[in-house]
């Protein structure tokens, strides 16, 4: 982790392993859920230590303070220690997931799945609901 070179935010993210692969990690940037400074930023922004970073990933959205600067992906271990995840940004992280898994409580869930008899059924009442609108 060399703290003097110049890191695109794009190789950092891969680099730091918030995205699998540099194309996924430009696209994000892109569709702007990932903001530098709290500013949408373009792939071609140079990382620097301190910066706050701040990346949309499905229903999270993790909040961190950039570290330290790598352009080669490493193990996880290593790659952890490009950055710190704010406190506010693990509480509401945490506060999200319990919300979502209580909610999870109130909406039926079958114990198996139909079979091919009830899917057929299923369609047919479904199809008569639109037949009468």
């Amino acid at each position: 982790m060399d703290q003097d070179q110049e890191v695109r935010i794009d190789k950092w993210l891969w680099a730091a392993r918030f995205y699998r692969t540099r194309s996924i990690a430009k696209n994000m940037i892109e569709t702007g859920r990932v903001q530098y400074n709290g500013q949408r930023v373009k792939t071609s922004r140079v990382v620097e230590v301190g910066a706050v970073i701040t990346v949309k990933q499905g229903y999270d959205e993790k909040t961190v303070v950039v570290r330290g600067l790598c352009q080669d992906r490493r193990c996880f271990s290593q790659a952890s220690q490009l950055y710190e995840e704010t406190a506010e940004s693990m509480e509401k992280r945490q506060r999200n997931a319990e919300a979502r898994r209580l909610n999870a409580l109130f909406s039926p869930h079958p114990e198996d799945k139909p079979d091919k008899k009830q899917r057929r059924e299923l369609l047919k009442l479904k199809n008569s609901f639109g037949e009468q609108s």
